[in-house]
């Protein structure tokens, strides 16, 4: 940006610097306007994530002996971030032996540490993503793997408040309204899913239930907003080195977190390999694909359709430990998912579209003397990119790539 301006990605003409809220409608048009391309990457993006998300939560119970997990969940975190600082380093040096010439090297010291000054705000995702972590354990010991899932479909609501103010994005009445019958579809698979009894703490098991539910539900919503703002933030970053920071920030918390916890418990807590089986293992390796699958949802997707995505996997968790384990599919379970998937194509139904306000289809200008923030002017590029197709005239051979070469 300069003197106000910026230079947009595609036909390099010059705008006058947008705010969040131009960005917003930018993506708008975008959305209504996908490529077969983006369409295609948007199934895979959703059937990886159906299988993964839905697995989980029967990996974690699969980990669990007499009700109890035998080792600490915050060393399985940690080796999850582990595993993936180590994806993101392999992709990375891959991605760097296919680059053009005349590119910037992404492995020169200077572009590593402008990269990392760039994305410091990954840091913020990164602890809500390890404190999320830890909850996803400790929802286990109150729930049935099928509800906490239905549960974990909660954030979808807070995430759209938190687009909105946040991001600016838009959503119509019609999709409020869908976002409403989520929260029925929820609550009717709810009835009597909480267990009886109380806790060493000699409080009712509900009420702590509802405790972490509330962390369970806001903290991952919080870390999903930031995570697609910093992300898209930064849009000419590569995603692996993006990664790379964001995995690195996950694995120094959940170190320190191992390091808290061998000061009240002792040297032995550090052997981060105890209580592991194969279950956990797999449970490891699962989450690490989950948490990359994500960050593509992030960066060239979107944040509600990850959330949705993920209520669909809550067919395949309730199917799953309804056949390793016993549970019961109840009515209230079979009505929920029903409302569910009604809320989600009435929410992705064209006719639910926000209309833009601009009929002509061009970036609206504005106030030369708003005040252009640093981090207002980093979404040029994404936002160009998002909206060539609504805003300019170029051939489909001009289009940006939707995954990075």
């Amino acid at each position: 940006m300069k003197n106000g301006m910026a230079e947009c990605a595609v036909c390099h003409s010059k705008l006058v610097s947008p705010t969040v809220k131009t960005i917003s409608r930018a993506y708008d048009r975008h959305r209504s306007k996908i490529s077969s391309k983006q369409r295609a990457l948007n199934v895979f993006l959703v059937v990886g994530d159906c299988m993964l998300v839905g697995l989980q939560p029967v990996l974690v119970f699969m980990s669990k002996v007499d009700g109890k997990f035998k080792f600490s969940p915050v060393s399985v975190n940690f080796l999850t971030e582990a595993t993936k600082v180590v994806f993101a380093i392999i992709m990375l040096l891959i991605q760097a032996r296919h680059q053009k010439v005349g590119e910037k090297p992404l492995l020169s010291i200077s572009t590593f540490v402008q990269a990392a000054r760039n994305n410091v705000l990954l840091a913020v995702p990164a602890l809500l993503y390890a404190i999320n972590n830890y909850l996803k354990f400790i929802m286990q010991l109150y729930f049935n793997p099928a509800t906490v899932k239905m549960l974990s479909n909660l954030k979808v609501l807070v995430i759209a408040v938190l687009l909105k103010f946040i991001m600016k994005r838009r959503f119509s009445i019609i999709q409020w309204e869908a976002l409403a019958l989520l929260l029925i579809g929820i609550s009717i698979n709810q009835l009597r899913s909480l267990p009886e009894g109380t806790t060493s703490l000699a409080l009712p098991v509900t009420t702590i239930a509802y405790i972490y539910t509330l962390i369970f539900v806001t903290v991952p919503s919080m870390a999903s907003v930031f995570n697609e703002y910093a992300l898209k933030s930064q849009y000419d970053t590569s995603i692996y080195l993006q990664n790379l920071f964001l995995y690195g920030y996950g694995a120094i918390f959940n170190f320190l977190a191992i390091l808290g916890i061998a000061v009240f418990k002792g040297p032995g807590s550090l052997d981060i390999f105890e209580g592991h089986s194969k279950a956990t293992m797999l449970l490891i390796i699962n989450n690490a694909a989950q948490g990359i699958l994500s960050s593509f949802f992030f960066k060239y997707a979107d944040t509600i359709l990850k959330k949705y995505s993920s209520t669909v996997a809550t067919i395949f968790t309730g199917i799953a430990s309804a056949l390793l384990f016993g549970h019961t599919l109840t009515v209230n379970f079979l009505l929920g998912i029903s409302v569910v998937f009604i809320s989600m194509h009435q929410f992705f139904s064209p006719l639910s579209k926000v209309k833009d306000d601009q009929q002509n289809g061009t970036l609206e200008l504005i106030d030369v003397r708003e005040n252009h923030s640093s981090k207002d002017s980093s979404f040029v590029n994404m936002a160009a990119g998002a909206n060539e197709e609504a805003s300019h005239r170029v051939g489909p051979d001009e289009r940006q790539p939707l995954l990075p070469r």
